[in-house]
């Protein structure tokens, strides 16, 4: 089933498209055609985007918190009888009715340049920095280090972290060669060894040498190689006592989740 699905914001459409995807998602074969339109500030802007659902009418997701530019867009969704979903509304009324407060319906408030901001840009630079087990002599500033076999996802996962503001570093484990002292040596940052399922490992790797046009007959995608190296690498972690994420199943948002809760549950332990 396919149609037409506009995505309006004041902002940079992240929040919308991020809440129309997870709606999405529950319904198997449903096929959105995305329309999107971000940064709508204007009366201009939203004349246009109202043209937009004229000549593709489809449901209608929008974050805009100014009643001059919301009026005319529902107006629309009444006229043509699609859906207009104002997707924070509801949370927005909620927190407001918690803490006895109204709104400032102002756009891009997330986006201000702002502390949080600062930090997340600081994270993502260190990310980039610390990637696979490059400047060791650093790696005692993260929050945490991320360790584990090739193609478990250490790097997306720092990355995504690093988008929360969390300073994440990777070492890689390779057989045969030592972890660096830098990493046994690291006190303040959290350690999780990353895993997967060797059949699941091979299947990635594989993909991954014929996208770079590799030879594919080497131990690195072998069974019995790659078994031995996902046991070897568990085993470490166990014997150093850092908690280890099978992420088979789990997808980057997933793991990153659950890194953050292992992350806040030591912090507070040790505050």
């Amino acid at each position: 089933m396919r149609f037409h699905l506009h995505l309006v914001s004041d902002a940079t459409g992240e929040t919308v498209h991020s809440l129309a995807r997870a709606a999405l998602a529950q319904f198997e074969g449903a096929e959105a055609i995305e329309h999107i339109w971000s940064m709508v500030r204007t009366r201009s802007q939203i004349e246009r985007v109202i043209a937009g659902i004229d000549a593709n009418p489809g449901v209608v997701f929008y974050t805009l918190v100014n009643d001059t530019l919301r009026q005319p867009l529902q107006d629309c969704c009444r006229r043509l009888n699609v859906p207009g979903i104002p997707v924070l509304d509801s949370a927005i009324t909620a927190l407001g009715a918690y803490l006895g407060r109204t709104s400032r319906n102002l756009p891009g408030q997330q986006h201000l340049l702002n502390h949080e901001y600062f930090q997340r840009i600081d994270a993502m630079t260190f990310a980039m920095t610390h990637d696979d087990g490059q400047a060791l002599w650093g790696l005692n500033e993260a929050d945490v280090i991320l360790t584990g076999v090739s193609r478990t996802s250490k790097t997306p996962t720092c990355i995504y972290l690093a988008n929360r503001g969390v300073k994440a570093a990777n070492v890689p484990m390779v057989p045969g060669v030592p972890l660096p002292n830098e990493l046994f040596a690291a006190t303040k940052p959290l350690i999780v060894g990353l895993t997967n399922d060797p059949e699941r490992l091979i299947a990635i790797r594989r993909s991954r040498m014929n996208a770079i046009q590799q030879d594919s007959s080497t131990p690195y995608v072998e069974l019995e190689s790659v078994r031995a190296e996902v046991t070897a690498a568990r085993r470490l972690c166990h014997e150093h006592k850092w908690p280890v994420i099978d992420v088979t199943r789990r997808s980057i948002e997933e793991t990153a989740a659950a890194i953050m809760k292992l992350l806040a549950k030591r912090q507070g332990v040790e505050s």
